[in-house]
């Protein structure tokens, strides 16, 4: 048994839910790349909408997000995975220069059908986050965990209402 906060950096930086969703891959995925539905599916309560145009996600694209906790913020992601209906990521960082320091967790789906539906695995990377904020980015771990349990609801709720 390690030492807490000894565990190899996978364990210790990626966090990862997942849900059985009653309803096919494609509506899912449909689902996560458009940005602006994001606002209506984050367990968080921190997404408050997209900035800009509306256009469906694909490797590379960016986009960015009225964010609020607390005070309101703003993000810029890029999607760096696109495996059609399987798996989408975005890396998120600030949207100014200094904001590109800040940041560069990832948020990453991964569908895979089973009986009954899609398996829904959303994972929360922070092993890219910058040095300056992964110390306490890290601490918000277990919240996060909730939050994206409550993300994974509302995906489920959306898709099969």
């Amino acid at each position: 048994m390690s030492e807490p906060g000894t565990e190899p950096a996978r364990e210790r930086d990626v966090v990862t839910v997942e849900r059985v969703i009653a309803a096919a891959p494609e509506a899912i995925f449909d689902l996560l790349a458009d940005p602006s539905r994001h606002c209506d599916i984050d367990g968080s309560g921190s997404v408050v909408g997209a900035k800009g145009g509306s256009e469906r996600l694909g490797l590379g694209s960016s986009f960015g997000m009225s964010m609020k906790m607390g005070l309101p913020y703003s993000m810029v992601s890029t999607v760096i995975e696109f495996d059609e209906n399987r798996r989408i990521a975005w890396q998120t960082t600030g949207p100014t220069a200094i904001g590109k320091h800040v940041g560069g967790r990832i948020w990453r789906y991964e569908l895979e059908p089973v009986d009954g539906g899609t398996k829904v695995s959303e994972s929360w990377d922070i092993r890219h986050e910058s040095a300056f904020t992964k110390p306490i980015v890290r601490q918000a771990a277990d919240k996060t965990r909730k939050n994206m349990a409550a993300t994974l609801e509302r995906i489920e709720q959306v898709v099969t209402a």
